[in-house]
């Protein structure tokens, strides 16, 4: 394809994402308020933390019926909560669809390899991710049982709708984010950057450094969510630096096998090369063409 091809296509892909972005918002601007069957609404949801038996002393009454309510003290405020989150929630459920149109645009530049590393690290990182914000949204009614708790006898707590949910999504991203800090790791070390050797001599250093990153990342300031944070940080980083010692160990059984290690410096390293297309194919087997990507049928002005 010539450059002016590639950039039809990434038009092209990324209309469909912005597409399928545009159709999971309008998704979970309906889902915030009606319930799916037996799932709830999204904004049962989100205020299920904050609505906990538990927290009943700390809340103020607000309504007449002694439902638990969040306080909305600017006009259009909870239309724009709405959105916002129904946004967020559309394009994380939705997002294999438009991740999908990014992964066609740029695996025709990949090896097969890659391709096959490609799927399995962004494979674990959507599963860490998700693991994250669910350790999150278990651990927001704890801390909020923590920080309402300060001066209750002398304080009541009426939340409004826009900070409480800045809040809690917030909570989940950084809890999802922050778990993918152990896989960074992994990759570094497949890639050759970080040995298990170094990792375990920064051992130390690099927990402590942990437990310095939840008490800074943290949005809610409550030791509940620091130490559960710093703690799972701790136990997925061991994980890694152990997955670093059985990559470096067979690592090193191929240098042995191979004869790299006994080589002098002034000798020529073993290599057995073996020609491959961009697929990994032998050259050997018959060639096939492959199809020629279909033409997006609009002019230029659109």
């Amino acid at each position: 394809m010539s450059l002016k091809e590639h950039l039809y296509e990434l038009r092209y892909r990324l209309g469909l994402a912005m597409l399928v972005i545009a159709v999971g918002a309008i998704f979970g601007f309906i889902w915030f308020q009606v319930r799916l069957g037996p799932i709830p609404s999204l904004g049962d949801i989100l205020t299920g933390p904050y609505c906990q038996p538990d927290l009943e002393p700390y809340r103020a009454d607000i309504t007449k019926d002694g439902r638990c309510a969040l306080l909305q003290t600017e006009p259009f405020e909870i239309f724009l909560v709405q959105l916002q989150v129904g946004t967020a929630a559309g394009a994380v459920l939705l997002s294999p669809l438009w991740l999908y149109q990014i992964w066609a645009f740029i695996t025709p530049g990949l090896y097969q390899k890659e391709r096959k590393f490609a799927r399995v690290f962004v494979g674990a990182g959507a599963l860490l991710f998700v693991a994250g914000a669910v350790l999150a949204y278990l651990v927001v009614p704890e801390g909020l049982k923590v920080l309402l708790g300060f001066g209750s006898g002398n304080w009541t707590t009426a939340l409004t709708g826009s900070k409480y949910i800045n809040f809690v999504i917030t909570m989940l991203f950084i809890f999802g984010v922050s778990f993918l800090i152990p896989l960074v790791v992994v990759m570094l070390n497949r890639a050759g950057v970080l040995s298990y050797e170094r990792l375990s001599q920064w051992r130390r250093g690099l927990m402590m450094g942990l437990f310095v990153f939840a008490a800074v990342a943290t949005p809610g300031t409550d030791p509940i969510s620091m130490v559960v944070l710093a703690i799972a940080l701790v136990l997925l980083f061991e994980m890694a630096i152990q997955i670093a010692r059985v990559h470096d160990k067979r690592k090193a059984k191929l240098r042995a096998a191979d004869g790299w290690d006994a080589l002098d410096d002034d000798e020529a390293a073993p290599f057995h090369y073996v020609a491959s297309d961009a697929e990994g194919n032998d050259p050997g087997e018959k060639a096939v063409a492959p199809e020629q990507p279909k033409r997006v049928n609009y002019d230029d002005a659109t």
